[in-house]
């Protein structure tokens, strides 16, 4: 049986998950997919085509270790911990979600071989329990605390439209995303963000420094979304100086993204774009996540024609930004995003055109 599990983009709403803001994301055209067998050798067998790698292990013996194989092995552990039965599986993993880019090719493959595992052992799991066995994998397996958009995304897509979540209450609402005209368009730096994982989880920490200061005057806050922007100027000089920053940027970004749900459905992508340029300079200058390569890159998509937004995606410290484009201008788009960067950087960025598209689900055998 093969299932497949899509990345995703998110629109507007960066960093704003793990202090229970709103995120807007919408599943892609590329996936991780998996084939998967059961066996009777209570063994989890994998082969990684993108790889070339085979990996053999007890699964009552599941352990985190680097490299890709630890999403695997931490979705299955944690489903064991919540009590499931299952036997071992044989599992041929592939896709074609750029590794790096900031399309969150790991929570895919969490997404696709939780919903395999759902499935084959007819597990009864929501897609939002699934999301969450995603999110976990990723705290104790993969080291890295993110927040629950990625998984939920890569689950919960829905073709033409992106979601607005709650990442407080996980509640959910879809936004319609219906532009002809428009494509998203990826340019990755083709910069490693290797600081990435480390930075996140620092950013994390100074965030909640900001709950426990803004906490001696209103004990009731449990995250930067109990704050308003006037308390938290009220008190600018109790702060440090980059905790200040970290919190401002991520109380207005969650205006930004309130405002921008009621632009999408006016059919307005011209200002949605331009708040997702504000949002470019906040996650630069505020939050500090960018590099030269991704401010030029949305510096120069400013100045293209047919380019109603763009801004940097993901983590930060590389990876791509993300471009609303028109349609007809996107070979213009292209060509001038590469003689540009290839100049100023000596590197070729990819381009990735996709589109939103559903979530996590089984591929009948005739396709």
């Amino acid at each position: 049986m093969l299932y497949a599990a899509p990345g995703r983009v998110n629109l507007i709403g960066e960093h704003t998950d793990y202090n229970e803001g709103f995120v807007l994301p919408g599943a892609i055209d590329k996936s991780i997919y998996v084939a998967i067998l059961k066996n009777d050798k209570r063994r989890l067998n994998v082969f990684a085509n993108q790889f070339n790698e085979q990996i053999n292990v007890p699964i009552d013996d599941l352990k985190p270790v680097k490299g890709w194989f630890t999403y695997l092995a931490g979705v299955m552990f944690h489903l064991q911990q919540k009590g499931i039965l299952m036997s071992g599986v044989d599992v041929i993993v592939d896709g074609d979600i750029p590794v790096g880019a900031g399309m969150s090719s790991s929570a895919a493959i969490c997404s696709s071989f939780g919903f395999a595992l759902n499935e084959l052992f007819c597990l009864g799991l929501s897609r939002m329990e699934l999301a969450l066995i995603g999110q976990k994998t990723e705290h104790s397996f993969a080291g890295v605390k993110c927040g629950i958009m990625d998984q939920f995304a890569s689950l919960h897509g829905k073709a033409g439209s992106v979601m607005k979540l709650d990442c407080r209450s996980l509640e959910y609402e879809y936004i319609p995303f219906h532009f002809p005209d428009y494509r998203i368009v990826l340019a990755n730096t083709m910069v490693s963000h290797s600081l990435a994982s480390s930075e996140y989880n620092t950013r994390r920490q100074q965030c909640e420094e900001g709950v426990r200061i803004m906490k001696q005057y209103k004990p009731e806050v449990r995250s930067l979304r109990d704050i308003d922007i006037n308390e938290l100027e009220a008190h600018e000089n109790e702060f440090p100086s980059e905790v200040y920053r970290r919190c401002r940027y991520v109380l207005n970004e969650n205006e930004r993204l309130l405002k921008g749900c009621d632009l999408l459905k006016k059919g307005d992508i011209s200002a949605f774009g331009k708040l997702m340029f504000a949002t470019h300079e906040g996650l630069s200058k505020e939050y500090n996540v960018s590099c030269a390569e991704l401010d030029f890159l949305v510096d120069t998509a400013k100045k293209i024609d047919g380019v109603a937004g763009a801004r940097m995606m993901g983590g930060g410290f590389g990876g791509c930004t993300i471009n609303l484009v028109k349609s007809e201008d996107i070979p213009i788009f292209e060509k001038a995003i590469k003689s540009s960067y290839l100049q100023k950087f000596n590197k070729d960025p990819e381009i990735y055109v996709t589109q939103v598209e559903d979530g996590a689900r089984r591929i009948p055998s005739n396709q």
